[in-house]
């Protein structure tokens, strides 16, 4: 040990030691936030302070700084990835405490918000769906529009309708209930996405299931419900009446908003839901359901061309 303590101050005596050493402390106190750091300081800080600081400044200049040196989370150059430091001023010396750095708190916000959306059968890419992505051309511009004027209104405390989006198959419809979702869970609403078809058909193996009642409860009190693509499921008077029934009924009288998306028309709708699977017609039925659908929801138009060829 004695051998090792004398060749460690041989070199910490030798010219170019103190030459590179003294380099590099001018450089650490070059840095403009220990520059601003030692200035907001001054009445606490003295010279043997810094001295015996030397090793935490020196760390602190290594690292990146609100992520300005990390190109993303994954490549963080930092000693603890996604933590950035900032200084502090103990009683005897100045020290370092490791905070969450931008990206990082976008990538816990972005996993917390995932959880906010609950989905049924929905495909990865329309939960991942953003405005910044949705290509606003004449055909969806008015769509995009009436999206925002209710995320103003609601986060303004209002009790807007709901959207029925309806068009061709592949417009973007289900893009753009995705993209509403992302911008509800970053104000901390919850919503659920459901694909109709799919639901229906879970609906239907689940009678006598003790699940079912549970499910439809689920439906009817969600805060934001998002139906998507009604009019793609065989029509049976079950799921009609008993499903679809009365979680609109609910959904109407507690003004909770519910979103729609079809290839049809209200019309079109209307006439979809009349004729069951055994070729009944039940048009008082179908009428019901739609004065529900047109209570809960505007009618949105969404055209342009098919995205998913």
């Amino acid at each position: 040990m004695e051998k090792i303590n004398r060749t460690l101050k041989r070199l910490a005596s030798s010219e170019d030691f103190q030459k590179r050493y003294q380099q590099q402390r001018a450089d650490i106190l070059k840095h403009p936030d220990i520059i601003a750091f030692l200035a907001k300081h001054q009445d606490e800080v003295n010279q043997a302070l810094i001295d015996k600081s030397m090793t935490k400044l020196y760390e602190y200049t290594q690292q990146s700084k609100n992520c300005d040196r990390c190109p993303s989370l994954e490549e963080c150059i930092n000693y603890m990835k996604g933590y950035h430091p900032e200084l502090v001023l103990t009683r005897n010396s100045i020290d370092l405490v490791y905070k969450r750095c931008p990206k990082k708190i976008m990538a816990d916000e972005k996993k917390k918000n995932q959880k906010l959306i609950k989905s049924l059968y929905v495909p990865r890419d329309i939960l991942e769906a953003t405005f910044e992505d949705f290509e606003g051309d004449t055909g969806r511009l008015e769509a995009g529009d009436q999206a925002a004027t209710f995320l103003m209104n609601y986060e303004a405390g209002l009790k807007p309708k709901g959207l029925y989006l309806y068009g061709k198959f592949g417009v973007g419809k289900s893009y753009l209930l995705g993209a509403i979702a992302n911008e509800l869970a970053k104000k901390q609403i919850s919503s659920m996405i459901v694909y109709v078809p799919e639901l229906l058909r879970e609906m239907k193996s689940a009678i006598g299931d003790s699940t079912l009642n549970d499910k439809l409860e689920a439906l009817k009190k969600e805060q934001i419900l998002m139906l998507d693509d009604i009019g793609a499921e065989a029509v049976s008077s079950w799921t009609r009446d008993e499903i679809l029934g009365p979680v609109l009924q609910f959904r109407m009288l507690e003004k909770l908003p519910t979103f729609f998306t079809s290839n049809f028309d209200f019309q079109g709708l209307e006439h979809h839901l009349t004729y069951s699977q055994r070729g009944e017609e039940e048009k008082m039925k179908a009428r019901r359901i739609m004065e529900r659908i047109r209570s809960l929801s505007e009618p949105v138009k969404v055209d342009g061309p098919n995205r998913r060829h």
